[in-house]
């Protein structure tokens, strides 16, 4: 399937591809949460339903899209899509559509995402959840901003950004 120029995927994960555990993130990095808001801000966010309950409601000032097999479920000031297709139909007009988990909603998506944003922990970290492997020689390194914290906890990480080769 061909990339959507649209379809962008977002993940902090660790080097060994955790990218949480019990739902939840397994660092405390708030840098990288401002980083996520800054570039999610404004546009669509598309995540599982797990994911959604991680975070417990919609994020001010984007719109949130929550794939779920529930055809009943009705989340209250979000849209609720039963496929990830359904859910990035949902999304026309937007000149960048953001995929944020989990796990499933990215291994689904990552045949269709034109750009990554990754946020590499520079450890590996315990986990449960892990972003699906892909093929490095598909993708080109644009940025690469390197970060690092002592509070919360120690944590060495890289803003990286990827762009699929066309």
């Amino acid at each position: 399937m061909n990339p959507a120029e649209n379809v962008s995927i977002i993940v902090a994960m660790a080097a060994n591809r955790t990218i949480g555990i019990d739902n939840t993130l397994p660092w405390r990095c708030p840098e990288d949460l401002r980083h996520f808001k800054a570039l999610t801000m404004g546009h669509h966010m598309i995540m599982g339903r797990k994911t959604f309950d991680s975070i417990g409601k919609p994020l001010p000032g984007r719109t949130t899209v929550v794939v779920t097999r529930n055809q009943t479920l009705a989340i209250a000031g979000c849209v609720v899509a039963h496929s990830l297709p359904e859910a990035i139909a949902a999304c026309s007009g937007d000149e960048e559509i953001f995929i944020v988990g989990g796990a499933e909603l990215y291994a689904q998506a990552l045949p269709l995402t034109r750009t990554l944003y990754i946020t590499e922990i520079q450890m590996n970290v315990a986990g449960d959840a892990h972003f699906p492997e892909f093929e490095p020689n598909e993708w080109i390194e644009v940025s690469r901003d390197r970060h690092s914290q002592e509070t919360p906890q120690p944590l060495e990480y890289h803003f990286v950004t990827y762009r699929r080769k066309r």
